[in-house]
């Protein structure tokens, strides 16, 4: 391994650690991005089971805020349900901002790295062609030795830049679609939430703890 690094020359470390930095994310998204944590079943019926029942007090809400993303969005919206409506969604849409912002944490990275590690690899090749050439002009073609090691050198910057960027390419497109599917579902249930509790107060549904 480190020959293969040493190989590559100095561009090869910054391609070493957009791998390992490109890992890391793809792990922590894979563990962030699961809809079990953000979109869990069964919340919104269990919240209007305990609204129906007049259970849903501020502790409950509370909890609910620290608990997951859909949590914290209905946690906002339940908190001020009682100015009406549209004070409602207002907060929902607010709270529902700063989840997708957290939602989004390390995309930008994810996608910088897939853009700059062919760069990378392609800034060592014409490095390495350059000493190529160097040696050609310097001596000619009968160093075989200080030939092969340019060349290696060319090629296995732009190889390990490309191996980095096609897997960091996929995943961002794979992250970006599962927080889309996130968001939706977490505007469908927010929409629920606000339609079931002011409908339910148009015919005489209190609510009183809240």
């Amino acid at each position: 391994m480190l020959d293969f690094i040493q190989s590559g020359g100095i561009f090869m470390w910054p391609l070493i650690a957009c791998s390992v930095l490109t890992l890391a994310i793809i792990l922590e998204r894979f563990w962030t991005l699961r809809a079990t944590r953000i979109t869990p079943k069964g919340m919104l019926n269990n919240i209007l089971i305990m609204l129906k029942e007049d259970k849903l007090n501020r502790e409950v809400i509370r909890e609910l805020q620290t608990n997951t993303g859909l949590g914290s969005i209905f946690a906002a919206g339940l908190l001020n349900s009682k100015y009406g409506r549209q004070i409602m969604k207002e907060n929902i849409e607010e709270a529902a901002s700063h989840v997708v912002h957290e939602l989004e944490r390390f995309m930008n990275p994810l996608g910088t790295i897939a853009a700059i590690a062919p760069l990378i690899g392609l800034l060592g090749t014409v490095v390495g062609m350059i000493k190529v050439f160097s040696v050609l002009m310097s001596q000619g073609a009968g160093d075989a030795a200080l030939l092969a090691g340019g060349i290696s050198e060319a090629l296995l910057t732009t190889a390990s830049g490309l191996a980095i960027a096609i897997p960091a390419l996929i995943f961002h497109r794979f992250f970006a679609r599962r927080i889309d599917a996130l968001v939706v579902t977490m505007e469908q249930q927010s929409a629920k939430l606000i339609d079931v509790i002011h409908s339910d107060r148009d015919i005489g549904f209190s609510g009183g703890k809240l």
